[in-house]
Parts: structure tokens; C-alpha cells; sequence
């Protein structure tokens, strides 16, 4: 079977910064076990699909070891595919469909803007083994869906060298670690070892956690993050309260097609 295939960087500035997506359009579901093979095989961070169901589309998101339930920066990736290079539908809007909810993405000038569900996260006690597996101690732990770790200073989350072995060894889908911005109202990093991403250079699903817990912070319901990857990534967020908007830059890198057998549909 022949598929479409592109790959885009979202939440980027430029061309090779922000977090590369591949985006696989389907016409119908092809099995799990395909899904996750053409995923290791891209060997980026997230694979998405999707399959459109009438004026919405259903979405999925692999990792090149597992399926997950949200990702930000590959329904960015998404969005920008099927309203800017193929052109599906007029737009502005696209809604998906997916295990977590009903998501949405809207045009904002040059940017694709996010709506998706607030995860806001709950102080947590003091972890010696987290605190070893980082090489740091941070002055707040809190958690939601993934793990927040709270530093003071923008300084302490760049100089962060993770023991990757020991952070996948703990129970937590991934870390999110954070401080104020120099140039920005935040900074993050994120790290899932366990789910085959070391490091993420731009995490859409973070910033469910990072933007309620910075608003109440900072007082504040629109700011402007960076992620301090190695690629680096830009986002504009804003605290819709039961809901968050993050919004960035979606930038086509390649596109093509690839061959992949199919036995079982």
C-alpha cells in the first residue's frame, strides 16, 4: 500500500528548529501493529494519522515504541497538513477526535493555535530518588498527567543532564522541568524515556500543565514560553480555564510516499 507521508516541524521559528511530526493521512484504520512499525521507522518523536469522519477527523499518535493519548505538537503538525498543503477543508478550524477528548485547531494569522484540555498539576512530596535521577533538586515537585519539577532559574533547567535510565525507572509517564524565562514569561524542557523520547525538543502536551500553573503564578492568561531543547521551540499560550491555547509556527519540511505491506485491514 502506498501512503502520503509528511514531515513538519512545529512550534518552530525556522526550518530545523521546533519539534518534527510525521503526518500519515488514511483513508480507514490500518492495523496497530502497522501503525507502530511505520512510527519506529520514521524514529521521530511522534508519528500522527488520521482519518477524516465527516467534517471532523478522528486522530492518533505514535511514538516509535508507543501509542499515547495526547500530543501537541503533531496535531499541530496535522492541522497544518490538512489546511494548508492539502487544503481538505476551507477552514479555519479543524476539529479531531481522539482518546482524549474532542480537540481543536484554529488559524491566528501565521500561527495554528491549539484548544485542549487544562491539566493542572497538584504539589507533590519531596522525591530523593527523583531528585538523584535529575543531578538536581528542585524547589517544587507537582504532578498531573506527567511529572512538573519547578526550578528557580532558567540557568538551572538548561544545565539539567538527566540520568535517562534511572528518570524511565521511576513511575511517571515523563518530566516536565521549568523555571521563569529570561525573554519569555517560561521556560521548559520535557523528558520520557520510558516512551522512547530521551528528550522532546517541543512539547505541546507539557504546556496543559505548564500554562495553568504558570497563569496562577504569574497572574497572568496569555504569556509567550520557549523550550530549551537543543532545536528550541516557540509558543504563545493562553489559560482558557477548563482549557488551554497554545499556538506556534508550523513549518513543511518534506513530503512524499511510502510503501508499506499490509495483510491485515
Amino acid at each position: 500500500m502506498e501512503l502520503c507521508l509528511y514531515q513538519i516541524d512545529a512550534f518552530a521559528g525556522a526550518l530545523f528548529q521546533g519539534n518534527p511530526a510525521a503526518v500519515c493521512p488514511l483513508d480507514r484504520w490500518l492495523p496497530d501493529q502497522t501503525l507502530q512499525n511505520i512510527a519506529a521507522e520514521n524514529n521521530l518523536a511522534e508519528t500522527a494519522y488520521y482519518v477524516r469522519q465527516g467534517d471532523r477527523y478522528h486522530i492518533r499518535w505514535f511514538t516509535p515504541t508507543v501509542e499515547v493519548d495526547l500530543c501537541g505538537h503533531a496535531t499541530l503538525a496535522t492541522a497544518s497538513v490538512i489546511l494548508d498543503i492539502r487544503r481538505e477543508i476551507p477552514g479555519p478550524r479543524v476539529v479531531f477526535d481522539a482518546r482524549c477528548g474532542e480537540l481543536a485547531v484554529e488559524r491566528d494569522g501565521d500561527l495554528l493555535a491549539l484548544d485542549f484540555p487544562a491539566r493542572p498539576p497538584v504539589e507533590r512530596a519531596a522525591d530523593p530518588q527523583l531528585e538523584a535521577a535529575l543531578g538536581a533538586k528542585p524547589s517544587m515537585i507537582l504532578g498531573a498527567a506527567d511529572c512538573l519539577c519547578v526550578f528557580d532559574t532558567q540557568d538551572e533547567v538548561l544545565a539539567l543532564r538527566p540520568n535517562m535510565d534511572q528518570l524511565a525507572a521511576i513511575d511517571w509517564f515523563a518530566y516536565i522541568v521549568t523555571a521563569p524565562g529570561h525573554d519569555c514569561d517560561f521556560v521548559s524542557r520535557f523528558f520520557a524515556p520510558a516512551q522512547g523520547i530521551p528528550e522532546d525538543p517541543v512539547t505541546g502536551r507539557a504546556h496543559t500543565t505548564l500554562i495553568p500553573y504558570w497563569s496562577r503564578r504569574l497572574g497572568k492568561k496569555k504569556m509567550f514560553a520557549r523550550q530549551l531543547s537543543k532545536r528550541g521551540g516557540e509558543l504563545w499560550c493562553e489559560d482558557r480555564g477548563v482549557r488551554v491555547g497554545i499556538a506556534g509556527r508550523a513549518i513543511r519540511y518534506l513530503q512524499g510516499t511510502i510503501d508499506v505491506p499490509v495483510t491485515d485491514c
